[in-house]
């Protein structure tokens, strides 16, 4: 009996380390299988889940509905390039383009409009801001999802941008450590080798994760090798030299570590979906997403559970995370309330603000460019 609840413990601690994506509109048959089984930490969605905001609502809280603790219900919304929600709301301005604007309020306003907009249609989690430095080397890649190529005032958006998200009572998540400002391949594809010394990354790359250390409830690990720090093409995401090493050590980073989509092909260059969960988990990171594919998911899921099972130094660092997820999610008023369902009238002020949003950027733009 004792080692049967240590087996379901175990169970679900490990659904706790996952943030899972998945196809399809509306809950069916299999996905509610699938949560109910995980028990995941969270769920993403992305444009193909999303026609409407009654229907995204709807989704996320039947997708709640067969999970016991808290969700984190997740996207990625930053506005311009990486925009989810312009099917229901109108098209978001890029970053960039509210950081050309130089108006701070702006920067902010940019946050709590998409915070406002996450929050009506049922989601408690940003994957954003961007915080990699504007670099000529990665223009073709990042184009208008990164703000600046100087660290101080890619800090400064990103802190107002923040506080926008949180006015709005939702969880934000710098990315993509440790910077993605010099690779010129695109890492949903390619695994970048970032050749850059460790005196430049910690003064320029690593300076917004320095700074804003203690406001960052989440930080995504990027998918680029850095063999001047590694020695070897070990993509950060799976590196216990970043992640402990440096960004909880040196940096003192204490909130929640999450890894950039483990689907996407430059980790999958570097291992197969499930030893890039424990390779993930193990260097310290607490969240592994996964964002598409049914199959990875439980691939993923039992070979963290096998691992742990077999290897004690791995279920002590799965317990650890397991629990700092939980507690972030006991603590958290984003994760507690959840708000009420969208009306159309609600949807409707949405857009207006989204539209008000990308009056003000344009006209400011015109006006910082002419003086």
């Amino acid at each position: 009996m004792a080692r049967q609840k240590s087996s379901s413990n175990l169970h679900r601690s490990i659904g706790q380390l996952l943030i899972i994506g998945f196809d399809g509109t509306e809950m069916s048959s299999n996905l509610a299988a699938l949560l109910t089984r995980v028990q995941p930490a969270g769920v993403i969605l992305f444009t193909r889940n999303i026609t409407g905001g009654e229907q995204t609502y709807k989704l996320l809280k039947d997708c709640q509905a067969c999970v016991s603790t808290p969700l984190f219900t997740a996207v990625d919304m930053e506005g311009g390039r990486v925009d989810r929600f312009r099917n229901v709301v109108g098209r978001t301005p890029s970053a960039a383009d509210v950081f050309a604007t130089g108006d701070r309020k702006l920067f902010g306003k940019h946050g709590k409009v998409i915070g406002e907009s996450c929050r009506t249609l049922g989601f408690n989690t940003d994957f954003a801001p961007v915080v990699d430095l504007a670099f000529e080397a990665s223009k073709t890649v990042m184009s208008s999802r990164a703000v600046s190529a100087n660290p101080k005032q890619a800090a400064l958006y990103a802190r107002e941008f923040l506080k926008g998200l949180a006015s709005a009572n939702v969880v934000g998540s710098a990315k993509h450590f440790p910077g993605l400002g010099e690779a010129n391949l695109d890492t949903h594809t390619e695994l970048p080798s970032i050749n850059k010394s460790w005196k430049h990354l910690w003064s320029e790359d690593l300076y917004p994760y320095r700074t804003l250390r203690r406001e960052l409830p989440m930080v995504l690990i990027g998918h680029a090798s850095y063999p001047a720090i590694t020695h070897d093409q070990s993509p950060a995401s799976l590196s216990k030299k970043w992640i402990t090493d440096v960004l909880r050590k040196k940096i003192g980073y204490r909130g929640l570590i999450v890894s950039d989509d483990l689907e996407m092909g430059g980790v999958l260059k570097a291992a197969p979906i499930e030893q890039a969960a424990i390779e993930h988990i193990r260097a310290g990171g607490d969240l592994c997403l996964i964002c598409h594919i049914e199959e990875y998911v439980t691939r993923s899921y039992e070979a963290l559970i096998k691992e742990a099972e077999s290897d004690r130094s791995f279920a002590q660092r799965v317990a650890v995370s397991a629990a700092r997820v939980l507690a972030f999610k006991k603590k958290s008023s984003a994760l507690k309330r959840r708000p009420p369902p969208p009306t159309p009238a609600k949807l409707k002020k949405l857009s207006r603000q989204v539209q008000q949003l990308g009056e003000q950027v344009g006209l400011s733009k015109s006006g910082a460019a002419a003086s």
